[in-house]
């Protein structure tokens, strides 16, 4: 399927996808503005928002396998299961009272980013609708340097 046969994104997906930036920003801004007080509570807040948001990816990674089909390549369905698996061991650090969240920070950080290569890839085998890059490399981007700048604050 064509670029230009596939559904278009409503401009409310963006409206929403761009609304979802703000809990990150809220919490860098706490954490360059809110004193020492608040600075755990910012940085949990942080490093969860992050991990469910790209847990929440691999699961729409999944919806777009299931709508490919038999066509979706095994790899897209592996792809799909990493996010929520690199979230959790992300957790690791804190569960064993190793070093936290700042690494964890990091690597959700660098995974946030690193997922429009995913999206690109499902664009490519023309599984995505219409206008789904536009949104998701801003979005994935935007909140991948917002839980890097928590991380390395």
């Amino acid at each position: 399927m064509s670029e230009t046969d596939r559904p278009v994104l409503p401009p409310l997906a963006r409206a929403l996808g761009f609304a979802g930036l703000l809990p990150q920003l809220g919490v860098v801004a706490l954490l360059i503005g809110g004193g020492p007080d608040i600075r755990f509570t910012a940085l949990s807040v942080g490093y969860g928002y992050a991990a469910v948001i790209f847990s929440f990816l691999g699961g729409v990674w999944w919806g777009l396998a299931a709508m490919g089909g038999e066509r979706t390549p095994g790899w897209v369905w592996i792809a799909s299961v990493v996010p929520s698996l690199l979230a959790l061991a992300t957790a690791w650090p804190w569960a064993t009272g190793g070093t936290w969240p700042g690494p964890s920070l990091i690597m959700l950080g660098l995974c946030l980013m690193g997922s429009v290569l995913v999206d690109l890839r499902l664009q490519g085998l023309g599984l995505t609708p219409g206008g789904w890059i536009a949104l998701r490399a801003p979005l994935s981007v935007g909140l991948g340097v917002l839980t890097l700048v928590a991380g390395l604050i």
